[in-house]
């Protein structure tokens, strides 16, 4: 594929000075690759970020409250006990409403509205998991970052680190080491991550986050660093472990 970085030709739209060149710009080719990606429906498995919680409380004949999200991993039925993380309660699902109506389980990749049985003070953030999942949530990460920004990481200060639907203060508690990309090999010397370094780091959260690895799942196993100030993404993560 004929590409220039430089003038930008054929990395988001087809350029005037390739004519004889066919295929499809570099972003549309990387955007259709298949995903390898194997999402699992286990019912043990389920993982549910609240986005939004809807309520209709006008009438209090008809105090609707549900739980909007996409399903990350798992499945959920009607008649199911989930746990809500970080708190730690348990409900029963008592229905779940998809784009096209009621409906009596939903799967991983589906947007829904999720009522449960309990009235229980949900926030955008939390989220629902099998009651008897081994995942809860944490402060502490272990991470493998790519920093984008200009300026380089200061440990000194905090970011916002959004993690699904959720956004927190962080701050990077330790450089472990930062990948040589020409040999391959990591130096542990660094103490900053620098415009396109890659390293791993730990942070530490001002509040729990419900999190996996990246190799468990690739949505709740990554985030992105966001700079207060100016509110430009410098980073994205891949979990390794968390604490």
């Amino acid at each position: 594929m004929p590409v220039s970085a430089l003038q930008g030709d054929n990395i988001v739209h087809k350029s005037e000075r390739t004519p004889w060149y066919a295929g499809e710009p570099l972003l549309t080719i990387l955007e259709n690759l298949p995903s390898n990606e194997n999402l699992s429906e286990r019912a043990e498995d389920f993982h549910f970020p609240v986005q939004l919680v809807s309520r209709l409380d006008q009438d209090k004949a008809d105090d609707f409250r549900g739980y909007q999200g996409r399903i990350e991993a798992g499945s959920v039925s009607v008649g199911d006990t989930i746990r809500i993380e970080p708190n730690g309660y348990t409900s029963t699902v008592s229905e779940i409403i998809s784009p096209n109506g009621i409906v009596q389980k939903a799967v991983a990749g589906e947007q829904v509205t999720i009522r449960l049985a309990d009235d229980i003070d949900i926030s955008r953030g939390d989220t629902f998991v099998a009651q008897h999942s081994l995942i809860t949530a944490t402060k502490r990460l272990t991470a493998t970052v790519c920093w984008f920004d200009q300026r380089a990481l200061n440990p000194a200060r905090k970011y916002l680190l959004k993690h699904t639907t959720q956004t927190v203060f962080a701050k990077v508690t330790a450089v472990d080491h930062v990948l040589d990309v020409k040999t391959l090999s990591n130096s542990a010397e660094a103490d900053s991550l620098k415009l396109n370094d890659i390293g791993e780091l730990q942070l530490s959260l001002q509040k729990p986050i419900t999190a996996t690895t990246y190799a468990q799942n690739l949505s709740t196993g990554s985030f992105i660093l966001i700079d207060e100030a100016t509110y430009h993404t410098v980073a994205a993560g891949m979990i390794l472990a968390t604490e």
